[in-house]
């Protein structure tokens, strides 16, 4: 699976339909077996509207979806001063018409939950029965606004989970290894890239996602675990059979 965000020529975040569309069926074209997760957090400025409109407008096979309204900020972890300040708005609204929005349009949810307080938000709006199982959650730790890794943390999380669900986890910065290692370990799923993390276990910069992936993949092998092939994936994920070759 890869989880994309599209750029403008600037090199900015874009929520324009066609650059999303030409930048998903670009990887489709050269790769058609990957799972396209799409983010419905397009960039600082962007309305609900767009954020969704998008969604609904390409169909990717799985999307993100936010839990909870949040400091969302870059700090300097040394010295603890801001250098980038924002607020990421997902209100519960947002979150109940995202939510439904994807499951009738046969976009498998990914619940991103950056605190325990957005699990529960997402608990509380799934009695209204919309999402279907299995439920597919992502821990993410690191963010400036958000929960820092702990392994107790990680495990309330995980001991919170309702019942057919399945949890993958990315971490931010230096929380990206330590927070992949441990969900390997208890049976959950790995997101890496630079999106999160420039950098390998050494301290060295990564030459691309890629790389990081590689990495991941060495934690799988340590804990005797095998990679999913696309195919696995979809079935573990419950994605919609239609997906793979509506695009």
């Amino acid at each position: 699976m890869v989880h994309i965000h599209a750029r403008d020529d600037d090199g900015k975040p874009t929520w324009d339909i066609d650059r999303i569309r030409t930048t998903h069926d670009a990887i489709k074209e050269k790769t058609p077996e990957l799972i396209i997760n799409l983010s419905s957090a397009v960039g600082f400025g962007a309305t609900p509207e767009q954020r969704l409109a998008q969604i609904v407008a390409i169909k990717p096979e799985m999307a993100s979806l936010n839990t909870n309204t949040m400091n969302f900020s870059f700090v300097d972890r040394k010295s603890g001063q801001i250098m980038i300040d924002g607020v990421f708005e997902n209100t519960f609204t947002m979150l109940q018409d995202f939510g439904k929005a994807m499951e009738e349009n046969k976009v498998k949810p990914e619940v991103e939950v950056y605190d325990i307080g957005g699990f529960d938000n997402t608990e509380l709006i799934a009695k209204q029965g919309f999402f279907s199982d299995p439920v597919n959650y992502n821990f993410v730790w690191g963010v400036a606004g958000g929960m820092r890794f702990r392994p107790e943390a990680f495990m309330t999380l995980m001991h919170a989970l309702p019942p057919n669900s399945n949890f993958t986890t990315c971490g931010v910065g230096t929380d990206e290894f330590s927070a992949i290692m441990q969900s390997c370990m208890v049976g959950g799923h790995m997101r890496v890239g630079l999106e999160d993390n420039v950098r390998v276990p050494n301290g060295d910069l990564a030459k691309g996602s890629y790389e990081l992936v590689e990495w991941a993949v060495r934690v799988a092998e340590v804990m005797n675990r095998q990679p999913a092939t696309p195919a696995e994936a979809r079935e573990i994920m419950g994605l919609y059979k239609d997906n793979l070759n509506r695009s």
